[in-house]
């Protein structure tokens, strides 16, 4: 097997992981480290189209823009998980439901 082939497989188990991760649980920061885990992937698609198209240049803009896009879900997530913990005591997304406002 050469390499782009075996970071597809990669890849594609990294989306598998992260689906897996939000859809088997109701737990806030479980949720948010699946997404984390998809977008990991996305961005090692991304650096290897732009290894196989030859304009790497092009794909580092690409993956800078989405490392900024995973660390606002990040920030975001954990700050919903946190205020979730104080207000309800758990961090179930079944709570957010309650919310008002």
């Amino acid at each position: 097997m050469n390499l782009v082939t075996v970071l597809l497989i990669i890849g594609l188990l990294m989306i598998f992981a992260g689906c897996w991760c939000l859809m088997r649980t109701y737990h806030l920061l479980k949720i948010t480290i699946g997404i984390e885990v998809a977008m990991k992937a996305v961005t090692l698609f991304l650096v290897l189209a732009g290894r196989i198209s030859g304009s790497l240049a092009l794909s580092e803009t690409f993956v800078i823009t989405v490392m900024v896009a995973e660390a606002i879900v990040a920030v975001v997530g954990t700050g919903t998980a946190v205020g979730l913990f104080r207000k309800y005591g758990s961090m179930d997304v079944r709570n957010l439901k309650q919310l008002k406002g």
